[in-house]
């Protein structure tokens, strides 16, 4: 081994309660009306659906949770909504946005 840290892939599931790390900051500019996710020297402005779950992600509320909340508020699929829930939190669980 050549000494590099390496890190743990999390899988997110439905059970996981994702959060932002202290690090890690959701802003609404209100200049511009635009969501920032702020993390050090990146940042990313997600979508408005990407919003939403990120709102919900305070450590405490599971991922199922999350996405039952969603399938309620926009009277979708739950099974659909947990999917793509759970496609979008991996992604930003691999860039070190979210842990779980």
């Amino acid at each position: 081994m050549s000494g590099e840290a390496h890190r743990t892939r999390v899988i997110i599931a439905p059970a996981s309660k994702p959060a932002l790390p202290p690090h890690i900051k959701l802003r609404h500019d209100p200049g511009r009306g635009r969501w920032h996710v702020l993390a050090p020297e990146r940042v990313f402005e997600p979508d408005p659906i990407a919003i939403e779950i990120l709102k919900r992600c305070d450590g405490v509320n599971s991922v199922e949770q999350i996405a039952s909340e969603l399938a309620k508020e926009y009277n979708a699929p739950l099974q659909e909504i947990l999917a793509d829930t759970i496609s979008m939190l991996q992604e930003l669980s691999d860039k070190g946005v979210i842990r779980a």
